[in-house]
């Protein structure tokens, strides 16, 4: 994999427009990967990214926490580039605020506008790359017989029935952040893998296979899957370590946490939350 540490002026063109998937991975306060969509993040310069934020999601408080982030941007083409960067700023003025306010997503949209917009600097970035579609049909193909030889978990119900049932959508992209050696998430894109109960999800390593492999069992994983819709669900969990199987290797991923990452309201779903009395009006 090639790395290098500016933006050309085609990756700059390819990530311009806001029919893209642009993922941000952030790093709770317990050091966990979080995992987000944010459309609006494009390139401001070669060695500049920013995004505009107009929800109040979880990965906008993790930055400013901790400036570490991992992003992905996969274009229709389904071409993909992968790399690290630093939140510097936020500003809620000025001519990139006016510029993503202009965008026809926001121009003509009622209910909501971009009201902060984010500066992150570069630190490095992959060379333009095209998913294996080919690995990405055999993992699919490979993972129901994966789950079914899995295991159930724990039993303890994490995935509701819609979470469990759009993990598992024919129309499902995965992907997955984990925290690097350099304290940096790291993005992968559409790994092939299903849920294999209302707990446990598998991963089949056919494609990023060295890089996946890499990660020792235990390991904390976040999982964004997505659809065409633009519905989403964010989990994370522990890996199981990789193991061979049929000639691929796999690893179970048992789930301990759920996240709504679809606006207007993002909110964890598991564990729980306890219900609060209103006691303020």
């Amino acid at each position: 994999m090639t790395w290098k540490t500016t933006l050309d002026e085609q990756d700059i063109a390819a990530f311009a427009p806001d029919e893209k998937v642009g993922l941000l991975a952030t790093r709770t306060p317990e050091g966990l990967p979080h995992l987000s969509l944010i459309t609006t993040l494009t390139a401001r310069e070669p060695d500049t990214l920013m995004f505009g934020q107009f929800c109040e999601g979880r990965s906008k408080r993790h930055v400013q926490d901790d400036p570490r982030v991992g992003f992905l941007v996969m274009t229709q083409e389904r071409e993909f580039w992968r790399g690290r960067a630093t939140w510097t700023h936020q500003r809620r003025e000025g001519d990139d605020y006016t510029a993503f306010n202009h965008r026809p997503m926001f121009r003509y949209n009622s209910y909501f506008g971009i009201h902060t917009v984010h500066y992150l600097d570069l630190e490095a970035v992959t060379a333009k790359a095209r998913l294996n579609l080919g690995g990405v049909l055999a993992g699919a193909l490979a993972a129901p017989v994966v789950a079914a030889l899995s295991g159930k978990g724990r039993g303890a119900g994490a995935l509701n029935h819609w979470s469990h049932q759009h993990l598992n959508g024919l129309a499902t992209l995965r992907f997955l952040a984990y925290i690097g050696e350099d304290g940096y998430p790291a993005v992968l894109p559409v790994v092939p893998g299903r849920a294999a109960s209302r707990d446990r999800l598998v991963f089949v390593a056919s494609v990023f296979g060295q890089e996946l492999t890499a990660l020792p069992a235990d390991t904390p994983v976040a999982v964004l899957a997505l659809n065409l819709q633009m519905e989403s669900v964010m989990v994370r969990g522990t890996l199981g370590g990789f193991r061979g199987l049929f000639g691929l290797k796999s690893s179970t991923l048992d789930v301990d946490y759920v996240y709504n990452s679809m606006p207007p309201k993002q909110g964890q779903i598991y564990p729980p939350l306890p219900l609060e009395a209103v006691t303020e009006f």
